[in-house]
């Protein structure tokens, strides 16, 4: 009954994050101030590739999948499908909710105004990390992919961690400029995503739903 009652525990703080998650990841795009790395990376592709953005998410969740894969060492189909469950509703629900945040006038705030927002929503990213990560039932393969590093490689920092997953969404970033010249959702938030995210995230599986714990399988 107690493992019962901690996976139905488990199973609604993940569906809150994935909400929160995709609204927040959606707002620092609306706000056209720099989002969060690897949500940046996939604007500039969608851009590159000339692919809706909630389709661009899905195939790039696909790829990462795929390396999470070579980096378990091993095939783990919960993990594979779990990573896949994650990015369908993920995916679009990120293009979807950014054409409320767009249509109720977030891009057309003042400077000072989107600049709080977008602080808000990057902090909503880390939070929304902090809480899918600690209930581990499914996960965005991105996240999964700095979750793997820490508990598997980095002997379970999160910061350095969150470092060294950045590697990926970075080339894409690279790339993405080299091809067309131009720079989407990459700005003040990017950089702030780039020094904070990790530190937020440690701080808030501590202090975020506290009662929340990790549960490691790796």
């Amino acid at each position: 009954m107690a493992k019962m009652k901690d996976f139905g525990q488990r199973m609604r703080f993940l569906g809150f994050s994935i909400v929160l998650n995709s609204a927040a990841n959606a707002l620092t795009i609306s706000t056209n101030l720099g989002s969060a790395v690897w949500t940046g990376s996939s604007v500039n592709l969608a851009n590159w590739i000339h692919v809706p953005l909630g389709t661009t998410l899905f195939i790039y969740g696909i790829v990462i999948t795929l390396l999470n894969q070579l980096l378990l060492g091993q095939f783990d189909r919960r993990r594979f499908i779990s990573n896949l469950l994650y990015i369908i509703p993920f995916s679009y629900l990120v293009e979807w909710i950014g054409y409320f945040w767009n249509w109720i006038g977030v891009g057309q705030l003042p400077l000072a105004g989107r600049v709080i927002v977008d602080i808000i929503g990057l902090f909503g990213v880390a939070f929304a990390v902090s809480i899918y990560n600690r209930c581990n039932i499914i996960m965005h393969p991105n996240d999964d992919l700095a979750y793997i590093l820490r508990f598997k490689y980095l002997r379970g920092s999160a910061i350095i961690a969150q470092w060294a997953s950045y590697a990926p969404p970075l080339l894409i970033i690279i790339l993405s400029y080299l091809f067309t010249g131009e720079l989407h959702a990459i700005g003040f938030g990017t950089i702030w995503a780039l020094v904070t995210q990790g530190i937020v995230m440690g701080w808030a599986d501590y202090h975020v739903f506290p009662r929340l714990k990790h549960h490691v399988d790796v």
